[in-house]
């Protein structure tokens, strides 16, 4: 890990039912590119689908 990357928490918006939501992982991001807070698509073991994870501080 270089000194310009920090570790963020990412968690889950749930499905449409709202299974599975909280769940999160945690990942890398450099700090010179933090322009907005990224929103991805993962795959997500409690509701057994993929959802959307959103950052959180």
């Amino acid at each position: 890990m270089s000194v310009q990357d920090h570790v963020i928490k990412i968690v889950s918006q749930g499905d449409k039912n709202g299974l599975g939501k909280g769940h999160t992982y945690y990942t890398r991001r450099n700090k010179k590119s933090v322009e907005r807070k990224i929103e991805v698509k993962k795959y997500n073991p409690i509701s057994k689908t993929h959802t959307i994870y959103k950052e959180k501080k």
